[in-house]
């Protein structure tokens, strides 16, 4: 008997301490979020933002508590634990999602958004929230896209001024199928590192650079190596704030209400801030000497084209069709 009441109590207490469980005692229902940023990154702020309004919004009664900088794991580890239920709530880049839920490689189709309103027209639409669902079978659910500027090369030893520049280096991407099937077409060999490791693999010759937005690329200090950065401007993907349908699930509707309220305001305070931060990261890379150049994005597109065409008779192809569409 006395072992019997051991194990009761040890498992009553692992299932109060599962993430997103209300405790009853005291009434207090926290979310664990764990993302791969540093503390002083525009996402950061905007989910400490998020984490603000929610506390107010339920009176205290709901922490959001932030696990920044890979404290968790990657980016790929952290949505496993999310379908796990080792964790409530985490933030990625859609692009790596793919290998999770197959239709978001649409956000890694290069030249696929034609200016910065058609893609939020996109995203805050019909299409936009349809996607935020389509990871419900896969155990994520999405409450939010973020702002992450374009994507472009920094290197090290030399400008990326048209395609031809490309051929035979070996770029860093997102560990995206899509992203390095665009390599590819580019010319270019494409190599999966994670964001934590790639300071030292630049640093060693592992790649010759990578392809990332402004404030990613100040924030990380890859312009301490990397001294040549090229917007080109291929692909604008966005990040998306994600909650594991077991943590969402166990949420009573007013506090599931609560959540995505105040996520959604974070996305107005955050496309502000991502701003103000990207024209801050331009200026300050080239303050410490890294040369910036603006290339004719033509022939970009030219070589990658083909890739629309690969996708005809296909779900992607009619959602790229969809997208395209949109004004």
């Amino acid at each position: 008997m006395k072992h019997k009441y051991v194990v009761f109590i040890v498992l009553t207490l692992l299932v109060l301490n599962l993430p997103g469980c209300d405790k009853k005692s005291s009434g207090i229902i926290k979310l664990k979020m764990g993302h791969a940023l540093d503390v002083g990154h525009p996402v950061h702020k905007a989910l400490v933002y998020m984490q603000e309004r929610l506390k107010e919004k339920s009176g205290g009664k709901i922490l959001l508590e932030i696990y920044p900088g890979e404290q968790l794991g990657s980016e790929s580890e952290l949505v496993k634990q999310l379908q796990m239920g080792a964790l409530d709530m985490t933030k990625v880049s859609t692009s790596p999602l793919e290998s999770f839920i197959p239709i978001y490689c649409i956000f890694s189709q290069p030249y696929l958004f034609r200016s910065e309103a058609h893609f939020w027209n996109v995203l805050e639409g019909p299409i936009g929230k349809r996607l935020l669902l389509a990871g419900e079978s896969k155990k994520l659910r999405g409450l939010c896209y973020y702002d992450a500027g374009s994507r472009s090369f920094y290197t090290k030893d030399k400008m990326i001024s048209s395609p031809d520049d490309l051929k035979g280096m070996k770029i860093r991407v997102l560990a995206s199928n899509t992203a390095m099937q665009m390599m590819k077409m580019l010319g270019a060999s494409s190599v999966s590192i994670s964001w934590g490791e790639l300071y030292t693999s630049l640093q060693q010759g592992v790649v010759d650079g990578a392809e990332n937005n402004p404030p990613s690329f100040y924030r990380s200090s890859h312009f301490e190596v990397c001294k040549y950065y090229s917007l080109d401007e291929h692909t604008m993907v966005p990040d998306i704030v994600l909650i594991g349908t077991k943590t969402w699930k166990r949420l009573s509707p007013e506090v599931q209400q609560m959540v995505q309220e105040a996520a959604d305001e974070s996305v107005e305070f955050q496309k502000k801030i991502w701003k103000e931060d990207s024209d801050y990261a331009l200026k300050m890379v080239q303050e410490k000497g890294v040369k910036i150049y603006n290339p004719d994005k033509a022939p970009f597109r030219e070589k990658v084209k083909a890739m629309f065409e690969s996708y005809t008779g296909t779900e992607v192809g009619e959602l790229i069709r969809e997208i395209e569409q949109v004004q």
